[in-house]
């Protein structure tokens, strides 16, 4: 199928042209020509799937043809919500890309930074809006924002939304939007929370559905490494010996694990940035673009600051923490072998989380290969005085015989996957 059966429009095809899309990914072909029906859609896709596409392009061709962009008020008529600053201004600078032949104006509203260039944007009058929950009802609360207007609504990440507590701003959301209007939900996985709020917002929906959260992509290889808790910095130092892993994207549990990690890796000169919500939108965004700019070779994020990120040919993904959400792994692990792209996925598992590396393999259908030959094994239970003195001069001895074999063998890992 071609961009072209699905009948876009002119100005549309040509940026689509210029972009590079050749043809639509599943998403986009399930998606698309409902929403130009008018159609209400619940679409069940994670990130990289090209969703954005999906339900930026029906919106920016519905809205052109109504012919009304030329008026000379524009209200809001098409709103996008999404759970993250960065996820928002991605969209937009997706919005941008896609209705630039179109003349149709969009503005990016999200807190964290200033508001008067947000608000400014708004009085010159806007087509449509992207918007975090909590700014959107903060603007909206001083008079800048009104949604009478709005004809198409869409809910981005959902739920990421209710992850984040963002369940009462999504209803009072809903409560002040017109009645009468084209509504899409988005969402990775549809626990019954998820399904319940959809009803609340969707009229008759078609429900469209790809790339299954249990499937992770045949492309990346995935590796575990068992240890301990108070090893896993040690082995994450260890692995980054591989001067082969020049970009690494590494996931930690809390903004304070995160934190810590990087204090770590910059003391030992290993150029690190940690990307989290208590860091201001500026932080945030110079740590981003540090680390696509390769001046930075770890971003340290947690699992909320890093959805939606998109980083062309990551190869490297870390989980320092392995999350209790199996389906997180699969998340986590995506942002490495995009679009056919080879990718490695790491993960450091200590005693605590074996029972999580159960459930991820449970849920992905495979067992991840265990590499067992690394300084820092994991302990089976916990060592009595004599034991971790004992335990301590093995540890060392193995430590100077890997790092021996490591050097005969020209510093790189060789043989040492093994498979269970």
């Amino acid at each position: 199928m071609t961009f072209e059966q699905l009948e876009l429009i002119a100005p549309l095809l040509k940026a689509i042209k210029e972009e590079k899309y050749e043809t639509p990914t599943a998403i986009q072909q399930q998606a698309i020509p409902p929403l130009l029906k008018g159609r209400d859609v619940l679409g069940s896709a994670q990130t990289g799937t090209g969703k954005t596409a999906a339900f930026s392009l029906p919106i920016l061709q519905l809205l052109y043809r109504d012919g009304q962009q030329n008026q000379r008020s524009r209200n809001i008529r098409a709103l996008i919500v999404t759970p993250t600053r960065e996820l928002a201004i991605q969209i937009g600078e997706s919005i941008a890309a896609y209705g630039k032949y179109t003349g149709l104006r969009h503005t990016v509203i999200f807190g964290g930074v200033g508001q008067g260039s947000q608000t400014d944007a708004l009085r010159r009058g806007v087509d449509i809006l992207v918007a975090t929950p909590g700014r959107l009802l903060d603007l909206m609360d001083q008079g800048y924002i009104t949604l009478k207007h709005v004809e198409y609504f869409v809910l981005d990440e959902a739920d990421r939304m209710l992850d984040m507590g963002f369940i009462h701003d999504i209803r009072k959301l809903i409560a002040v939007l017109p009645r009468e209007r084209q509504s899409l939900f988005f969402s990775a996985t549809m626990p019954d929370n998820i399904v319940e709020l959809s009803r609340k917002i969707l009229n008759n929906p078609v429900k469209v559905a790809v790339d299954p959260v249990s499937s992770a992509a045949e492309t990346i290889q995935q590796y575990l490494y068992y240890t301990n808790k108070a090893t896993k910095g040690e082995l994450l130092l260890h692995l980054l010996e591989d001067a082969d892993m020049d970009q690494v994207l590494l996931f930690a549990r809390t903004k304070h694990g995160s934190d810590k990690i990087t204090r770590n890796l910059q003391k030992h000169r290993i150029h690190a940035a940690a990307l989290h919500g208590n860091k201001s939108q500026n932080q945030r965004q110079k740590a981003l673009g540090d680390f696509k700019a390769g001046r930075i070779r770890v971003l340290v994020a947690t699992d909320i600051a890093a959805r939606g990120i998109d980083i062309d040919q990551l190869r490297y993904v870390i989980n320092y923490d392995i999350p209790n959400v199996a389906e997180t792994y699969v998340h986590r692990i995506g942002r490495s072998g995009r679009a056919g792209e080879e990718g490695t996925s790491i993960s450091l598992c200590e005693p605590e989380e074996n029972e999580y590396i159960r459930d991820i393999e449970k849920l992905i259908g495979q067992e991840l290969t265990v590499v067992e030959d690394h300084p820092f094994p994991q302990t089976d239970r916990p060592m009595n005085a004599k034991e971790k003195q004992e335990h301590e001069k093995e540890k060392q001895r193995r430590k100077q015989e890997f790092f021996a074999q490591r050097k005969q063998h020209g510093g790189r890992q060789g043989g040492g996957w093994r498979r269970r």
